[in-house]
């Protein structure tokens, strides 16, 4: 199954939907006629409306009957309800696709009791600038080409990678609120530099910039970080100084258990939690 000429509705336009619908749109991968969302928000699909082309569903049932690929972009608190709602329209001729953390898709699977083509999978908000990460869980009950319909959906907004559900909250853990945990970060540099006497502004272009180009060495060298930690920090300089406070901090240990208690957290949601 291929994006093309299908139909893709969204229930749920927050930031993940806004994401994935304007990575969609601006890759040419759906044209914009052929979406359509739903949300509790009048004024958000206005504004989605308006921004992309979009259609606007005249509720979350219209949203599945005229839809081929169905995104749940809900909370997890709301999703029983929600797929409650919609149920009586599923049926196996449409993919189903869940972004919602911690949501086992036996639990899904529960809640619309009734056979159905169901893929989960856990994304990012840097997806906004088409930067995002997607971890796709594989499924059973899937027809041939449904895994590469979600990494060709997902793909648009990033880099896909393929696992088993069993490994979904620790990627939740990491991916999912891993932004946040970076943002942190940004945020901490440019403080360091404020405090240092640079500007605001000025503080935070750079350090927003070093985190990105940081990333993009790990990515496209292939090295590992403590390589390219070695390279820039020489004998009796002012990096490996920097890094000794780091450690003094515990920083290591500190991003192992924010990973940690997010997986955990997620887990909980998973039960209702």
């Amino acid at each position: 199954m291929s994006l093309k000429g299908k139909r893709v509705g969204f229930l749920g336009a927050g930031n993940i939907g806004d994401a994935i619908i304007k990575g969609m749109i601006q890759s040419g991968l759906v044209p914009a006629d052929a979406v359509s969302a739903s949300d509790v928000r009048a004024d958000r699909l206005d504004q989605l409306a308006q921004q992309y082309g979009i259609r606007k569903a005249e509720s979350n049932a219209a949203l599945v009957r005229e839809s081929d690929v169905i995104v749940f972009a809900v909370k997890p608190q709301i999703m029983a309800g929600v797929v409650g709602e919609i149920a009586p329209v599923v049926d196996e001729r449409k993919l189903l696709i869940s972004v919602a953390a911690g949501v086992a898709t036996a639990t899904l699977r529960a809640h619309l009791a009734r056979p159905a083509r169901l893929i989960r999978v856990m994304p990012n908000t840097p997806a906004l600038v088409l930067e995002g990460v997607t971890a796709i869980a594989r499924a059973q009950g899937l027809q041939p080409g449904d895994l590469e319909t979600a990494q060709e959906l997902f793909g648009a907004v990033g880099r896909v990678v393929v696992l088993d559900e069993e490994a979904m909250d620790a990627v939740t853990g990491l991916s999912g609120s891993g932004p946040a945990y970076i943002a942190i970060v940004i945020e901490s540099l440019a403080d360091g530099g404020v405090k240092m006497g640079l500007d605001r502004v000025t503080a935070m272009t750079l350090a927003a910039q070093t985190v990105l180009g940081s990333a993009r060495l790990v990515l496209e060298t292939g090295l590992h970080p403590g390589q390219l930690k070695d390279m820039v920090a020489s004998p009796g300089g002012t990096t490996i100084a920097g890094i000794a406070a780091l450690e003094e901090g515990g920083i290591r240990r500190t991003f192992i258990n924010a990973v940690e208690r997010a997986t955990q957290r997620s887990r909980e949601l998973g039960q209702g939690r």
